[in-house]
């Protein structure tokens, strides 16, 4: 395969915490606007290989490649500049903040004001406002989150909170999104909503999805190929 249509290579990476080896030797590459499923019981090592790719956890040995670049030295913050963006399996949303202020707070990494034309608020700061706001409204709209954009997200439900994390992910314009068991505790008519949104993330913006996933049968539905994780080591990928 080319290398121009690899989007991200897990090329050997191995991480331990003390005595623990949480991830062994593994390797595979993503391609290019393809929904890639990492699958795997409790344990097998599936967060942590997130956290490793978004710069949560730094693997003691092995690269990781973004359009074949190396970011296993970027802290966080750089890797979300070159466009990877992720949500978590368990939520971690500002609660006493309203869903549109959440999704406004993702944007951050885009906003060029500093402090004094933030203080000052109007001309350049005021138009880039603007920009920001309106981007987050197409968001809420695609999610048909309308009617909760102003809503306190700690007054939400669990599959709404959910959607609002999307949505606050989606607000950094990813090339890659990372999604850590987006449907977990959900009812089946929030997961067929949620797979619903992910199949149109793909189909409109041809983005490149790296899913954890415990139901099988979506997984199956919804993904083009699947890495299958056991105690940290890969055991099948097809």
């Amino acid at each position: 395969m080319a290398q121009e249509d690899l989007k991200l290579e897990i090329d050997d990476i191995s991480l331990s915490f003390g005595g623990i080896r949480a991830l062994r030797n593994i390797s595979f590459n993503v391609r290019r606007g393809e929904i890639f499923a990492v699958i795997g019981p409790n344990g097998a090592g599936k967060t942590s290989l997130i956290n490793s790719i978004n710069g949560f956890y730094r693997p003691q040995s092995g690269a990781i490649r973004l359009d074949g670049k190396d970011i296993l030295p970027l802290p966080p913050y750089k890797r979300a500049g070159l466009g990877i963006s992720r949500t978590f399996q368990n939520i971690a949303l500002y609660t006493n903040m309203t869903a549109l202020d959440n999704m406004m707070a993702a944007r951050h990494i885009h906003m060029k004001s500093n402090m004094l034309t933030g203080a000052i608020f109007w001309g350049p700061t005021r138009r880039e406002e603007i920009e920001h706001r309106r981007r987050v409204e197409e968001i809420i709209d695609f999610l048909e989150m309308e009617n909760i954009r102003k809503t306190i997200v700690g007054n939400l439900s669990y599959g709404l909170r959910k959607r609002v994390e999307l949505g606050r992910a989606l607000a950094l314009e990813p090339t890659l999104l990372l999604l850590d068991e987006p449907m977990a505790g959900m009812n089946v008519e929030e997961k067929e909503d949620m797979a619903r949104f992910i199949l149109d993330i793909h189909e409109r913006q041809g983005m490149t999805i790296v899913l954890i996933e415990h139901d099988m049968g979506l997984v199956m539905d919804i993904s083009h190929r699947v890495v299958a994780l056991d105690f940290g080591e890969k055991i099948a990928e097809g």
